[in-house]
């Protein structure tokens, strides 16, 4: 979809701080972030609204959106918390027709307050946080090869608060 800026964006033909991309997804920064390290995900098929996006490829968005929420939290950019928002259609204020999740960073007294079209705009150094993202990505891949696995415990009794570790 050539008149789609997030397809363009993509196929490199528009430009973008990228910072995570796989077969399936493409994920950059955002050119008029709320907050340094406002990053997107999108889905590299064209998909206007999640009505038009296959469930694997859904699932897929947030698990990225979750990893990249945890590499701005962990890594440099060492925000305290993130909100992953999906504006599904026109009615939810989406302006780009192409599917995507926001990630963004928080951080406690930041005086962020969502309001239709995300209208608060903050400038940002995009390399270094493009870079600060990446880092913290690495990072979840070195813990991910340390860490062991989830175990079960003992019980499974329902409202102990025991059962399946998280990680």
């Amino acid at each position: 979809m050539n008149d789609c800026v997030f397809c363009r964006i993509v196929a490199g033909e528009a430009p973008a701080t990228k910072v995570y991309e796989d077969d399936t997804l493409c994920a950059f920064l955002d050119i008029r972030p709320i907050a340094r390290g406002h990053t997107l995900v999108v889905p590299k098929r064209h998909a206007t609204e999640l009505e038009d996006l296959d469930p694997e490829t859904g699932a897929e968005l947030f698990r990225a959106g979750h990893r990249l929420a945890l590499a701005i939290r962990r890594g440099d950019l060492a925000a305290d918390g993130a909100n992953l928002i999906l504006n599904d259609g026109t009615a939810a204020f989406q302006t780009v027709p192409h599917v995507h999740l926001h990630v963004v960073p928080r951080r406690h007294g930041d005086k962020l307050r969502f309001a239709a079209g995300f209208l608060l705009r903050r400038p940002h150094e995009p390399e270094s946080t493009a870079d600060a993202i990446r880092t913290g990505l690495a990072a979840l891949d070195e813990t991910a090869e340390t860490e062991p696995a989830a175990t079960e415990l003992d019980s499974d009794q329902p409202g102990t608060g025991e059962g399946t570790a998280l990680r």
